[in-house]
């Protein structure tokens, strides 16, 4: 298998199993407005369509490196690593889980497994995985869209921030001062 392979055959198996793994999550009780939610899916969606712009042919001013084939499978091993991070905070978080701003019936602070360690466990992996995508390529596409890719993350942990204070006041008031929003072992 080929790097390029096997960083598609990844972010595939991401999507694919994150789609139906959204069958077992409880309905939700109360949801952030659709216009709340479009900033950020903005920045995800053109994000998106520019870190999978495909890499090969982009040579001189639009490809700023070429990675070794041994940094290649870094890269891959790092996606690997940071989709099976966001997997693990999304097992751990349960029947909680939703893709958009919500809150469950019995909604509560989690902050065991990955979420002692992160308050957006799932985004962090996200990150990670997109963070080494975008290595990987070595194109100004890829940096453009990983860029937006944070940008619109940001936007969308900072909305459920808000919106989690207002649904679980001071107990979530109490994680956030002990947990770091996105980057491990860094101040809350």
């Amino acid at each position: 298998m080929q790097v390029g392979q096997a960083i598609a055959a990844l972010w595939l198996f991401w999507v694919v199993s994150w789609i139906v793994a959204a069958s077992w999550a409880d309905p939700a009780q109360k949801r952030a407005t659709i216009g709340a939610e479009a900033r950020y899916r903005v920045f995800w969606l053109a994000g998106t369509v520019l870190l999978f712009v495909p890499a090969h042919g982009y040579e001189g001013r639009l490809r700023l490196w070429t990675p070794t084939l041994a940094e290649a499978w870094v890269c891959v091993a790092l996606i690997a690593v940071g989709i099976g991070f966001a997997w693990w905070a999304r097992i751990h978080l349960g029947r909680l889980w939703s893709a958009t701003v919500t809150a469950k019936a019995d909604h509560r602070v989690v902050d065991t497994g990955p979420y002692r360690l992160v308050r957006h466990p799932i985004y962090t992996g996200l990150l990670l995985a997109v963070v080494a995508t975008m290595a990987a390529k070595g194109t100004v596409w890829g940096i453009a869209g990983t860029a937006l890719l944070i940008i619109g993350v940001v936007i969308k942990a900072r909305l459920e921030e808000r919106f989690l204070r207002d649904e679980l006041g001071p107990a979530y008031d109490d994680y956030a001062r002990r947990v770091p929003m996105l980057v491990p072992f860094t101040p809350a």
